[in-house]
């Protein structure tokens, strides 16, 4: 049997571990989040780099906007291009060049 001076002892416990389980959620989903626009500033970079080595720099902001980031910075010296995005608080640098075997104007991609 339970005593009436102890009843109810386990409801501060409980309270505190729905509070801290609750603060975990909310920093994982932090986290998420962080990532998620992570990932999207750096394939907004390589897209615009590589529409910007293609065709030039309004193809490279187009194609930025579309996913979803601000063009920061463009600079092309030659068939290198180099681009930064940003997305939320991300900034990221692309770069890609036109390859000189290409008629086209086919862009390639160039290493970090």
């Amino acid at each position: 049997m339970w005593r009436s001076a102890e009843r109810g002892s386990v409801t501060p416990l409980v309270a505190l571990v729905v509070l801290a389980v609750g603060g975990l959620c909310l920093g994982l989903g932090r986290l998420g989040a962080d990532a998620v626009s992570s990932a999207r500033a750096r394939t907004a970079a390589d897209a615009a780099a590589l529409a910007g080595a293609a065709e030039g720099e309004d193809a490279a902001r187009s194609l930025a906007e579309a996913n979803g980031a601000t063009l920061v910075e463009f600079r092309s010296e030659g068939a290198e291009v180099q681009v930064r995005a940003r997305v939320g608080d991300f900034e990221v640098d692309a770069r890609a060049a036109r390859s000189p075997s290409s008629a086209s104007g086919e862009a390639l991609p160039i290493g970090p």
